[in-house]
């Protein structure tokens, strides 16, 4: 397939419609037949249902005992564009004059394009250590992909790049570590009656309000502690609760027989999930008494945490003249990749701000700039003197 320009590749990534309800099938199709030459390796990490992949392609030699290189990686589904708001169709790339305009065009193709775009442009008979892309499905619910890929490729990252790049827009700012997300469903379970004879049923959403005013102290407590790394959190330097979604009832003549509570956490590096659901049952049991309840992990994005001396981080804040830590409260697939051994910083073009919008864009400086960056970094990581 004969190489496209950046834009061009970028137009035609945002056309695919890889909202996370359908599958990225096409768009992982499309990218094989893409980068497909020879000494290219190809690889797919099947989700369980079969109806999505992570797809892993590998350039240059390959190396099963140490990990030089360089791994770029980004997920290929986007958030959903149904809002009114859009003043253009969200799946065609738009040229605004000094942006491009489109569902994904900074969360996260842009990175895609030009990530793709940098690889297959390789000679790759240059390249003494690897460059691998890992693109993964399902991020924006979850980092559903991520995790599966952790879990389970073959042989762990043994033989893949340790230096990992995630593009995601950080408007070329180099992140080394961010917050984790855990999101808990909790479950009470009632008995129907008429509203008339309520002593014939079992109220669901009464104990459903007991653990919403336990779970209220428990958020006061978490943004009293002092946890370590908080110092590069200075907005919110703890772990924020968010009592995000309740659901239950069926008629205002019903005792209703089931309620469900949703509630996010969000963790700071080097924090692990299992001792904060041991303080989360031990809240709603206090609160609860014998009311019987289910609490299940609906989806965990561990916090992601990068030495400062990474030779990774090091590299790209040289690159962009910047002397101190960066941070973000969002979490991203770098959780679960670092579980295999990769060390990775989060750098990329476009902004978080326009992320989940409606007219989501990328600066076309901005997209240039960090195109011509990744290449240069690609070089040092692939491709150094002898």
């Amino acid at each position: 397939m004969t190489t496209l320009t950046n834009a061009e590749l970028l137009a035609r990534l945002v056309g695919f419609d890889t909202v996370s309800r359908n599958t990225n099938l096409p768009l992982a199709d499309f990218l094989c037949n893409y980068l497909d030459r020879p000494g290219v390796r190809f690889a797919r990490n099947i989700s369980p249902d079969q109806t999505k992949t992570n797809l892993v392609v590998e350039f240059g030699p390959e190396e099963r005992d140490e990990r030089h290189g360089l791994t770029l990686s980004g997920h290929m589904d986007v958030v959903p564009a149904d809002e009114d708001s859009w003043q253009s169709d969200p799946f065609v790339l738009t040229d605004a004059g000094e942006r491009y305009v489109g569902r994904g065009a900074s969360d996260m193709k842009g990175f895609l394009a030009i990530a793709a775009n940098a690889a297959a442009r390789l000679h790759l008979d240059k390249l003494r250590h690897p460059l691998v892309l890992i693109f993964t499905y399902d991020e924006e619910v979850g980092t559903v992909g991520a995790k599966h890929f952790a879990e389970s490729w073959d042989g762990g990252g043994a033989g893949l790049p340790k230096s990992t790049i995630i593009g995601e827009p950080t408007s070329l700012r180099v992140i080394r570590m961010h917050k984790g997300h855990l999101a808990v469903r909790l479950t009470v379970e009632g008995t129907p009656a008429h509203s008339g004879y309520p002593h014939l049923g079992v109220n669901a959403i009464e104990p459903v309000g007991r653990m919403i005013v336990a779970l209220s102290h428990l958020r006061h407590q978490l943004e009293q502690e002092r946890p370590a790394h908080r110092e590069h959190f200075p907005e919110v330097p703890y772990v924020p609760l968010n009592v995000a979604q309740v659901s239950g009832g069926a008629a205002v003549n019903v005792v209703p027989d089931a309620c469900q509570l949703h509630v996010g956490f969000r963790l700071l590096p080097e924090m692990e999930s299992a001792p904060l659901l041991e303080r989360i049952r031990a809240a709603l049991d206090a609160a609860l008494g014998e009311t019987p309840y289910h609490m299940d992990v609906m989806y965990e994005s561990p916090p992601m945490l990068l030495d400062e001396q990474a030779v990774i981080h090091a590299t790209l804040c040289r690159h962009m003249a910047q002397h101190h830590t960066e941070s973000a409260s969002y979490a991203t697939d770098a959780g679960w990749l670092q579980t295999l051994g990769f060390e990775c910083v989060i750098w990329g073009p476009g902004s978080i701000e326009v992320a989940h919008k409606p007219n989501e864009s990328m600066p076309v400086d901005e997209f240039q700039r960090g195109a011509a960056l990744l290449e240069e970094v690609i070089r040092q990581h692939c491709c150094p003197a002898a």
